[in-house]
This record gives structure tokens, sequence and C-alpha cells, in this order.
């Protein structure tokens, strides 16, 4: 059994979908579906059963054993609003929630690969998996940041495989349910598709208008990385899973004007209660993830955002 939390969200989806396509279905998929809209997220899957999120949090609030044998855990469940200034809310999400789970795998000997977030670099300019370049700029870049903490001191000598990966500006099928805080591929399809414009932001952060540059990663690429773990069981620890390439919000939209045939950009103010809490420029060090043997390419937006338009205009 493979028990995937944040199931029926974006990269979780994603997964469960990849594991079928592997010929896996004995998946148990864990999530809150309040907003049932994410129902859609897994209704084509084959999965073996679901949890709601407070039953699989009784399991190890209790301590109780796995009801039955667990090959792995992907917990990929999260609160990734990024906007979201409830601290409470989100260290109970993404912290404590997290927290517990992974004491409860190390306990039981089941390997884990969670997610993490670039958010937790924020405000710096390097992008290695160092204490020297975590500085969030929000309570969720905050949040991420002390789980891979707490993972790097206090459980990393367990022996059991626990692997963080801090994902980058990720975009592809199955995001809508995340309103504001999809992708701007989906966003500049979107505005495109209603307006004939794709709207941009002029210039900040010394940046000119619409040049400010993300590691946009196709959601495959991610779940391809998110994946190859299970078949590297001795590799354990915090791995950036981003390009390695920077690239500009003017390539996206291109990219999907490109893809329509038509559509204009539109540059509209930088909004002022941003200016402090905006990643200007990300870039994955992706050092660590090839010198641990992943060795695949990865999509640039070009490719990308056509694939994942040929998907989302159907």
């Amino acid at each position: 059994m493979i028990i995937v939390s944040g199931g029926a969200g974006f990269i979780g989806s994603n997964v469960v979908h990849a594991l079928n396509d592997r010929g896996i279905d004995d998946i148990v998929v864990v999530d809150d579906l309040t907003d049932g809209h994410k129902y859609a997220n897994i209704a084509g899957a084959r999965i073996a059963d679901y949890l709601d999120v407070e039953e699989f949090r009784a399991w190890f609030r209790e301590n109780r054993p796995p009801p039955d044998p667990i090959e792995r855990i992907y917990h990929l469940g999260a609160c990734s609003t990024t906007t979201e200034w409830n601290g409470r809310l989100m260290m109970d999400l993404n912290f404590a929630y997290s927290r517990d789970l992974l004491r409860w795998s190390v306990n039981h000997s089941i390997p884990v690969v969670y997610a993490s977030s670039a958010a937790i670099y924020g405000g710096a300019t390097a992008f290695t998996e160092t204490a020297d370049n975590e500085k969030p700029l929000n309570v969720y870049g905050y949040s991420k940041c002390l789980l891979d903490r707490f993972v790097q001191t206090e459980l990393s000598p367990s022996g059991s495989q626990i692997v963080g990966l801090r994902y980058f500006n990720v975009y592809g099928p199955r995001e809508q349910h995340k309103a504001s805080m999809a992708s701007v591929a989906f966003h500049f399809n979107r505005q495109l598709i209603d307006n004939g414009r794709v709207r941009l932001f002029q210039g900040s952060h010394g940046y000119a208008d619409g040049e400010q540059r993300r590691d946009f990663i196709y959601v495959d690429d991610v779940v391809d990385v998110t994946l190859w773990f299970a078949e590297h069981p001795e590799v354990s620890g915090v791995f950036n899973c981003g390009t390695g390439n920077a690239q500009t919000f003017n390539d996206v939209a291109a990219a999907v004007v490109n893809w329509h045939g038509r559509g204009e950009l539109e540059y509209i103010p930088f909004p002022s209660e941003l200016e402090a809490a905006y990643q200007s420029y990300t870039q994955a060090d992706i050092g660590r993830l090839r010198r641990a043997g992943y060795d695949r390419p990865f999509k640039a937006v070009d490719v990308g955002v056509h694939q994942y338009l040929d998907w989302l205009n159907d």
C-alpha cells in the first residue's frame, strides 16, 4: 500500500495518476475535500481507499500501528496559499502535522517523500540547500523551513529514507482548484481566452516589465523526480526540485500567446502590498540532486507550456 497525502491536490493527484500509469493502484489518498471541486483531480484514478486528513492524523496522534503494511508515503498535502497570514493555521497544517507524520513514519520504518518549497529561500540570492540561504518572506515559507530543519537535525540519523523536495514554480494539469495560487501559465491562458490579453507586472525589484525570473518546472518533471526516490532507497535528504534555469514571466506569456496564435501583452502596476514579500528571482541549484544520481532532463518553458495548454484546452 502507498499513501499519497494531499492526493486530490495538484502535485499529489499527478503522483496518483503516474503511479496508475506504472500499474500501481493499491493507493490510499488522504486529503481534505471540504472544497469538493478537487474530486475531479482523482475522479479517473484507480485507488484502493480514501481517508479524510483528520482520520489519518489520528493514526499518529494516537501512535497506532499501520492497519496494513505501507510501502511508502508521499506527503504532499499542505496549505500552499503563500498569502495566508494565519500563522496558527499554517504552522498546524504545514509543520505540526508533517512533523508528527514523519516521526510516526520513522518509528514504523516507512520511507517518506514530502513536499518542501522554494519559498524557504525568500529573499535569498543563492539557492543551494544551506542554512545561509534560508530567508523566508512569509509564514508559509517559514513553516516549510522549520520542517526541513527538524528533519535535518532530528530525523536524519534515523536510517529511514526521508526526502524533502523544495519544489520551485510548478505548473501543469490539475491545478485549477488552486484559484489565485494556480500558476501564471494557467492564469495567462484564461486571461487570453477571456480578454485577448495577457497581464504581467510592470518592472519591479530592478527588473524591467515582465522580466522578473522564476524557475518554472512542469509538473510531469516534478512527479518524475518525486517517484525516482522509490528506485533509490539509499538516498535521503533535502533537495531542490527545479530545472536549474530561471526564465522570465515574459517567456511564459510568449509561450501562451504562441500556442493560441494570438494575443497581446499588457503590463499592470506592481502591487505595493507584495513589495516586501515577493520573490523576483529564483533558480534552483540542482547540484545536490544531480550528485544523488538523478540525471534526467527538464522541460523548458516553451515545451512545458505547450504540453500543458494541449491538456488544458482540450
